[in-house]
């Protein structure tokens, strides 16, 4: 598993142990965090290291290779757009064609619904045009393409999973979201909550949306792993398959305040600012193929249990991995 030391991957890391699949983290460290990774089971290393990545695929007798090691920053892709294209493309061809000289030809991709830029229609089907507004959506696009291309060509085997909102933790707190810097809405309401922010800035209530905030489908990152689970059983070589990761259900950015005032029991006090740039109104999951072609149903359909999880985490540790 490559970037499996970070938010999303160190926790498919742990639902594929339950499983019983023998897992190996390859990460660079770069923004992951190695006591997320259970001991023994990180190997250190870049993508663009070829030899490295073959060595290891061959090492571990790798079978599949899941793919969490995008960035994933809107406007750092729009203020250094070359990270994004050494890390999201270049590199991850790398790691395409070390998997071919390894003879490891399946592999499951977080992909991102920022793939289709601002949508016209709301639910979002798979069938919504591919029209990225950043870097960071432009490249998850590429390398759907280049996947694309390799099954055809290369007799690969894949599946590209659009992530909505990704939220949470694991419900019994021992890993969660720890980033720098945090850009996801429910840590950083709770960081005001444990008192490390005064107060949380809500970026326009003018939306054309009940409250006048923006709405996001918010899905839990156990949700988002268990789909890599059943992905990785459906995936066929020669073939690909997109799908979205969603509940179908939109919570508002003052809902989702509301929410951890309920879970923490804090006021939470909150200030207006102005709207940020390229912010759609509605982002909501049409996720039925996700449910037809993988048999893939979330647990977690109600935000303030997914608040509470995430709650879990950050009370436990309020700094994070750090000690």
């Amino acid at each position: 598993m490559v970037g499996g030391a970070g938010y999303i991957g160190s926790h498919a890391v742990r639902l594929l142990l339950d499983a019983g699949h023998t897992v190996t983290v390859y990460d660079n460290l770069s923004r992951g965090h190695a006591a997320s990774v259970p001991e023994g089971m990180l190997v250190q290393g870049e993508l663009s290291d070829r030899a490295k990545v073959v060595k290891t695929l061959r090492d571990k007798k790798i079978d599949a290779v899941m793919h969490f090691a995008a960035f994933a920053l809107v406007n750092e892709s729009v203020n250094d757009p070359a990270l994004y294209y050494r890390n999201n493309v270049i590199d991850a061809v790398e790691l395409l064609d070390a998997m071919r000289e390894a003879d490891v030809k399946k592999i499951v991709f977080s992909s991102t619904t920022a793939t289709y830029g601002e949508p016209e229609t709301v639910p979002i089907p798979e069938t919504t045009p591919q029209n990225p507004i950043n870097p960071y959506g432009f490249t998850k696009m590429v390398f759907e393409h280049a996947l694309a291309d390799y099954a055809a060509a290369y007799g690969f085997g894949y599946a590209a999973l659009r992530y909505f909102n990704a939220a949470g933790a694991r419900p019994d707190g021992s890993i969660g979201e720890d980033h720098d810097p945090e850009t996801h809405l429910i840590p950083i309401v709770l960081q005001v909550a444990l008192g490390q922010r005064d107060a949380i800035t809500i970026f326009g209530d003018d939306y054309a949306t009940e409250d006048g905030t923006c709405v996001r489908d918010y899905i839990h990152v156990d949700d988002l792993g268990a789909a890599h689970l059943l992905a990785l059983d459906k995936i066929e070589l020669g073939k690909g398959l997109c799908v979205n990761l969603g509940t179908g259900r939109g919570t508002s950015v003052r809902e989702i305040v509301e929410a951890c005032r309920e879970v923490t029991g804090h006021p939470i006090p909150e200030k207006m600012g102005p709207r940020r740039a390229g912010d759609p109104s509605e982002l909501i999951a049409d996720a039925r193929m996700a449910k037809e072609q993988l048999g893939w149903q979330p647990k977690y359909m109600d935000v303030k249990s997914i608040v509470e999880t995430a709650w879990n985490w950050h009370q436990a540790h309020p700094n994070g991995y750090a000690k």
